[in-house]
């Protein structure tokens, strides 16, 4: 009997498809913006990431690289299992945004009143790195008296200048309307969790978005009227695997965009970056943007 469940649980195991490198960091990436697996700790050993994932360690050291690439694990070629990386100060060396946003917008959070004012191409980043500090309002760490979030977003029938196909589409652009998918979905999860910080801990919440009518080529985080994360959407060429197609897009990677910290506190020149760029959103909030309905 030993030997023929043996191979049924080989046959199993087979049958199931293995994670790829990208698959398993975005699976711990997630867990690092959710506080899971909080700064400073100890990753797990690549034997024991290697059994939970169902991979070889050649997987789990491909993950570990990329995690490292966006700034988010440190001493990765060491021998020993690698730290979480804990969080620069503003103003330090600039860093991916999946490895700056959370931690920056977790300390946003502390304040009395929150206010958070954002220009992306889509609210993937954004609403990742929302989980560190909603995690604290409701394990009841800080507990602001209102939260407001605005968010410029490019409207939906923008002729935008990425994602688009690379090279001759031959008339078929699903690129554009697999965007809107994903710019839609985002920002639904994102009214989401935040609505629900409203409905369980009676929080005053406002989330609103606006439609840009061009593509946005910088994103910016604006935290409290005291700090802007400001980085530039990099394009390169893609190559992805979607709707039963391998498809060459240009677009950005936006998760791994180097945002620069200017904080009012940081002297004359930041604080005047902030107040501009403060004064460059609202320009935009009360003028040329529109009403951004979520199809």
């Amino acid at each position: 009997m030993e030997p023929e469940h043996a191979s049924a649980e080989v046959r199993k195991r087979a049958r199931t498809p293995r994670r790829t490198p990208r698959e398993v960091a975005d699976e711990l990436r997630a867990r690092i913006r959710s506080g899971a697996l909080p700064p400073g700790r100890r990753m797990p050993t690549q034997a024991e990431l290697a059994e939970e994932f169902g991979v070889d360690r050649g997987a789990v050291r491909q993950a570990l690289r990329l995690l490292q690439e966006d700034g988010l694990l440190t001493n990765v070629s060491k021998g020993s299992p690698p730290r979480i990386a804990e969080p620069g100060p503003p103003g330090d060396e600039p860093r991916p945004a999946t490895a700056v946003l959370g931690p920056r917008l977790a300390a946003a959070f502390a304040a009395p009143r929150v206010r958070v004012d954002v220009v992306c191409h889509t609210a993937e980043t954004l609403t990742l790195a929302l989980g560190q500090p909603l995690r604290m309002v409701h394990e009841g760490l800080v507990r602001p008296e209102s939260i407001l979030f605005r968010v410029l977003l490019p409207a939906h029938d923008t002729a935008l200048a990425f994602p688009v196909p690379a090279g001759d589409g031959g008339g078929d652009d699903p690129v554009h309307a697999r965007w809107l998918r994903t710019r839609d979905a985002q920002a639904r999860v994102l009214r989401h969790h935040l609505r629900t910080v409203r409905s369980v801990h009676g929080i005053e919440v406002s989330v609103a978005f606006r439609a840009l009518p061009f593509t946005p080529v910088s994103k910016a985080y604006l935290l409290n009227g005291e700090e802007v994360l400001f980085g530039h959407y990099l394009i390169a060429r893609r190559e992805e695997e979607w709707e039963g197609r391998t498809r060459e897009t240009y677009d950005a990677l936006g998760p791994r965009t180097l945002m620069f910290s200017f904080a009012k506190g940081g002297g004359r020149r930041d604080a005047a970056f902030v107040a501009e760029t403060q004064k460059w959103f609202d320009g935009l909030w009360d003028t040329v943007t529109t009403d951004l309905p979520l199809s």
